[in-house]
């Protein structure tokens, strides 16, 4: 069973998310499972740290980007979602490629939502893992 209220396509959020920080990092939707919505980001020049690892605010955006989209498709008509707080842990570097990025529920409630997003290399090994909260605000 699903848990999203709106329903959408990964190309309908990737042009949602064209002209603006997604696009400039190179962040791209690519699936909308029935609880998850999972993303990628290039390793490259826009998304490095001077020592040529994944910046770990990359990380950051990367996952906020997901919890983001993910909350304001669960979240009611007359609502949506801003983010109240993040917390990422980096676990291990990332130093070209790109990262995948998936988001799943931990709590949908009526003002609140907590999401935890796990950002893996291409070898599926986890570099960070975050926690966003996010408010659902009426419109």
């Amino acid at each position: 069973m699903s848990i999203w209220k709106t329903e959408t396509t990964p190309e309908s959020l990737n042009q949602r998310m064209e002209g603006n920080m997604c696009s400039h990092v190179g962040i791209k939707i690519v699936e909308i499972g029935d609880d998850f919505i999972r993303g990628t980001m290039p390793v490259d020049e826009r998304t490095k740290q001077p020592a040529g690892l994944l910046h770990g605010g990359a990380s950051v955006v990367l996952a906020e980007t997901l919890g983001s989209m993910g909350a304001n498709l669960c979240c009611a008509k007359d609502q949506y979602c801003v983010g109240l707080e993040i917390n990422a842990n980096h676990l291990k570097s990332a130093l070209s490629g790109e990262v995948t990025g998936t988001a799943k529920a931990v709590h949908i409630g009526r003002k609140t939502q907590v999401w935890e997003i796990r950002v893996e290399n291409e070898e599926g090994q986890l570099t960070c893992i975050s926690r966003l909260t996010m408010a659902a605000v009426s419109r």
